[in-house]
Order: C-alpha cells, then sequence, then structure tokens
C-alpha cells in the first residue's frame, strides 16, 4: 500500500517526518550524500565517528563496466570512406577536416561527427522541362522555358544540367541549399546568353556556341559563390519558337533553306565558268602576244629585206628591177590557173578542156605541156594531171 494512501498507517512517508509536517531539506540531501559514498566505495562519517562497508567488490564492478563503456565509445569514432567520396569531419558542428576514401578514425559523438559526400555521382536538373516516367512524354514548363532574344524575338529553349560536387567543405557550409542555387544559376546564365543573341543564332547555327558560353558563365557564378559545385555538362535539349508561331517560323526557315540551296548552285555555276572564262581569258591573251610577236617579226624581217634590196639595187638597178618584176609575177600567177596557148602562124585547131582547167583554178599547182609550133601549152591547173599536155585537136593529129 502506498504511504499515502487512505487508511495507510504511520511512518509511511518516505521522507521520514511521518504527519509532523514538510520534510527537513538538509537531513534529505546528507541522506543522498551518504547514499552516493556508499555506491562508490566510500564511508560515511556521523559525529566524529566512522563507519567503512564492503564497497571494493563494488568499486571494482564499476570501473569494469567504465571501462568497457570508453572503449566501446572509442571504438565508436571508426568509420570508413567508400571510394567516390570524402569524410567531412566536424568537431562541435564545426569544420575540422577532410578525410578521402579508406578507414579513419574520429573523436566519438558527441565531440566530434563525420558527414559523407558523394564527390562522384553525376546530378542533373533540368531547366524549362520535366521528363516524364516510362513512357510517358516530358512536360514543358512555360515559365522557366520562354526566354527573350537580342532581337526581341521569344524562344522555347529546354536543357539539361550534369553536375558533381568538387569540394565537400564548401557544399556543406558556403551555401544553404546548393542544389536549388545551380538551378537557378543555370536558369539566370541561360537567360543572359540569349538575351545577348539574335534568335537566328539560337536555333540556328549557334547551338554549340550558346551552350558554350552558358557552361563557363555557371561555372564562374559557381565559384563565386563557392558552392563547391563543378559543371560537369550542359545538354541543349530543345530550342523552338512558341506553339504560337510555330507555321510562321517554319515557313521562314523554309524560305532560308531555299536561299542558301539557290546560293550553293550559282556558286557551284561560278566556280565552273570563271576557270573556263579564266582559261579563254589567257588563252587569247597568248594568241594576241604570239601574234603580236609574230608581226613585230615579219615586220622586222620585211625591213631587213627591204635594206637588203636597197643595197642591191643601187649596185644594178636594172637587173634588181627585173627580178623584182619576175619575182611578183611568179607569186601572183602561181595562185591562179592559167592557160597560155601559142597559135601563131599555125591553123591548127585546138580542143582545150576549160571546165576542168576553170574547176582546178584554185589549187597551186604549176603544169607545163609542150608540142610542135603553134601547139604548145603552159598551164596551171588541178583537173590535169602534172605535166600532161592538152589533147590536141583531131586536124593537129592527123598533120602529124
Amino acid at each position: 500500500m502506498a504511504w499515502n494512501e487512505p487508511g495507510g498507517g504511520d511512518n509511511k512517508d518516505p521522507w521520514g517526518g511521518g504527519n509532523q509536517g514538510p520534510p527537513d531539506l538538509d537531513e534529505v540531501v546528507r541522506k543522498m550524500q551518504a547514499r552516493l559514498r556508499g555506491l562508490f566505495g566510500g564511508g560515511g562519517r556521523r559525529g566524529g565517528g566512522s563507519r567503512s562497508g564492503g564497497s571494493g567488490p563494488a568499486f571494482a564492478g564499476l570501473g569494469l563496466v567504465a571501462v568497457i563503456a570508453v572503449v566501446v565509445w572509442l571504438f565508436s569514432g571508426i568509420y570508413i570512406v567508400d571510394a567516390g567520396k570524402q569524410g567531412v569531419v566536424l568537431r562541435f558542428g564545426a569544420y575540422s577536416e577532410t578525410t578521402l576514401p579508406g578507414p579513419h578514425w574520429h573523436i566519438p559523438y558527441p565531440i566530434e561527427q563525420v558527414e559523407v559526400v558523394d564527390v562522384a555521382q553525376r546530378r542533373f536538373v533540368e531547366i524549362g522541362y520535366r521528363s516524364g516516367g516510362s513512357g510517358q512524354a516530358s512536360v514543358v514548363v512555360p515559365r522557366e522555358a520562354l526566354m527573350l532574344t537580342q532581337d526581341e524575338n521569344i524562344v522555347n529553349v529546354q536543357f539539361a544540367v550534369q553536375y558533381q560536387v568538387s569540394d565537400a567543405r564548401q557544399y556543406l557550409f558556403d551555401v544553404r541549399d546548393p542544389n536549388a542555387v545551380l538551378k537557378q544559376v543555370a536558369e539566370s546564365a541561360i537567360r543572359e546568353v540569349v538575351g545577348h543573341s539574335d534568335m537566328d543564332f539560337v536555333l540556328g547555327e549557334g547551338r554549340a556556341e550558346v551552350v558554350n558560353q552558358t557552361r563557363a558563365l555557371m561555372q564562374k557564378t559557381l565559384d563565386t559563390y563557392k558552392s563547391g559545385l563543378m559543371v560537369s555538362d550542359v545538354n541543349l535539349q530543345d530550342a523552338q519558337p512558341p506553339e504560337e508561331v510555330q507555321a510562321a517560323f517554319s515557313d521562314a526557315i523554309k524560305a532560308r533553306e531555299d536561299k542558301e540551296r539557290l546560293k550553293n548552285e550559282a556558286e557551284a555555276y561560278a566556280n565552273e565558268i570563271v576557270p573556263k572564262a579564266r582559261g579563254a581569258a589567257a588563252r587569247k591573251i597568248q594568241e594576241s602576244e604570239g601574234y603580236k610577236e609574230a608581226l613585230i617579226a615579219k615586220a622586222e624581217g620585211e625591213a631587213s629585206r627591204f635594206d637588203q634590196l636597197l643595197t642591191a639595187y643601187r649596185k644594178a638597178p636594172e637587173v634588181t628591177r627585173k627580178r623584182l618584176y619576175l619575182e611578183t609575177m611568179e607569186s601572183v600567177l602561181e595562185k591562179t590557173g592559167k592557160v597560155i596557148v601559142d597559135t601563131e602562124g599555125s591553123g591548127n585547131l585546138m580542143y582545150l578542156p576549160l571546165d576542168q582547167l576553170m574547176q582546178g583554178s584554185t589549187t597551186n599547182g604549176r603544169y607545163s605541156g609542150g608540142g610542135a609550133k603553134g601547139a604548145g601549152v603552159s598551164r596551171s591547173a588541178s583537173g590535169v594531171g602534172k605535166g600532161e599536155p592538152l589533147r590536141p585537136s583531131r586536124r593537129t593529129r592527123e598533120k602529124r
């Protein structure tokens, strides 16, 4: 029965006071001190007397328990850092050191504790979209995807950023939420790069340049914040105009492609024609140079010949004059068809094939034929064999 239950007897009060009033606090403290001294092997003194009890076995048992507890406590400070991770040791909550992969020991809790950070893990964040589960299409987030370009056009940009921890200390202590900070930095960086570029550059040939500039700007900002993060890669998933202007933009792209195609065809035609024209021009120039040299050489030769003729004429005028006349007549008559008939003192009738003679008047052959006086013939014609005399008439044959 409890001491304070109704009907309980006297002397049930644990303070030893019975029903005589509140307990004496000094007496309670003395009793507790006596019990503690007895628990740890000490003796109690009262009124100048001394008392010692059998506290030896109790003290030995408590010491053994204390030693075991201390050993277990010390062994609790052993920890192992796996590959690709780093351990950050905190002493009373403050940074102490960073440990690399392998076994280590630290002063056990509550003095020190260890935070293990995975520095090899590839993390990623999505900007402008959220990828769905297996077999589900991604969801566009217009608030993040729509951006304004330098030429005041709106583009829909979706990209993903891969990153990992580069400094475990900065990752844990210098930034409150590093992952959220990286997402904000990524969105800010891509908006700055797109804002300084034209729409055609972002959607066309400048996609790789946009990615490189965004990664460099993100890393610079994260280093300034001391976030302890490193950007591994930036993947531009999609960049296109908003759905409201997709049709007009497709027409513009088609027109631009047609322009490039026609431009390439024109350049190919020019590359084919220009070398030919340059070759023909070079050939004409060389022919002109050759013609020029030939005329100069011919003129110089004619001048030299004239000087030689003048010298000969001065020495023998009559002979030189006759020689020039004969050479001139020879050069003139050798190019024409001619028939010379000497019929003086003869009544013979000759048959002349004039049709053949006239047909061969354009060739440069000289033919001659001879017979009796009054029938000698000299001609140049292609229709009659070389050296073949003209066929005489019947009367001539009978006279012979």
